[in-house]
Formats: C-alpha cells, structure tokens, sequence
C-alpha cells in the first residue's frame, strides 16, 4: 500500500467544457457576478443621492456614458438569462403535488412567466411608460 494518495491533475477551467449542462451551470453562475455589481451601482446610486444635488446629477451624467450603457445592457441580458433559467429549474426543484399527481412543468414555469410578465407590465406603467 502506497503512503501517496492518488491527485488528479484538474484543470482550472476544463471542467465544464467536457458537458454542456455543466456549461450552462457555470454560465447560470456567472451571470450573479454582474446581478451582485448592478447591486452595488445601485448602492452607489443611493449614497450619490444621498451626498446632494450635484453628486447625484454626476451620478446621472456617468450612467449616460458609452460605456455605463454597455454595462448596463450586459446586466439587463445576464439578469433575463438567470430568471428564465431559474423559472425553468423550479418545475424539478420544487415539484407541485395535488392529491395523488403531480402537476406538469410547464404549467409550474408558465406561471412563473406569467406574473413575471405582469408586474414587468406593473412597473413600467408606475415608471410612465404606459
């Protein structure tokens, strides 16, 4: 009996290329990264209003930039991706039993969309959209 435990050699990053569900775990979690930074420029937002009129109309001037958009849009698509993957996780993770069947998925995901398209609707007509 040999005293070296056997290590494999891991690779940092090659793991979750070989499948591609652990590709669209990694992906899924990836997209936290820039949910947890639109957090923090939201708290950013709350202190510049909170300096004054002119750190907040600095605030307002900076999130006009080029680049303040782009970071934006990527935060917009990285946060619609993280949704939809989690209304399509919760129909296995949180099956719905009623008496002796279960109820399907979809209908379990499909409602998920349905209220989420609802108060989208909600908060748009209250930001004056509609």
């Amino acid at each position: 009996m040999s005293r070296n435990p056997l290590v494999r050699a891991v690779p940092p990053t090659s793991w979750f290329f070989r499948q591609p569900r652990y590709l669209r775990y990694m992906s899924r979690e990836i997209t936290s990264i820039f949910i947890g930074a639109y957090c923090v420029l939201l708290v950013v937002g709350l202190q510049r209003l909170s300096a004054g009129q002119t750190a907040w109309e600095g605030f307002l001037l900076a999130l006009r930039s080029p680049a303040s958009i782009v970071f934006q849009f990527l935060c917009l698509v990285a946060a619609v991706y993280h949704a939809a993957t989690w209304f399509n996780a919760t129909q296995k993770a949180m099956p719905l039993q009623i008496g002796e069947n279960f109820v399907p998925g979809n209908v379990i995901s499909g409602a998920h969309y349905v209220v989420w398209i609802l108060l989208s609707l909600v908060v748009l007509y209250f930001a004056g959209v509609f």
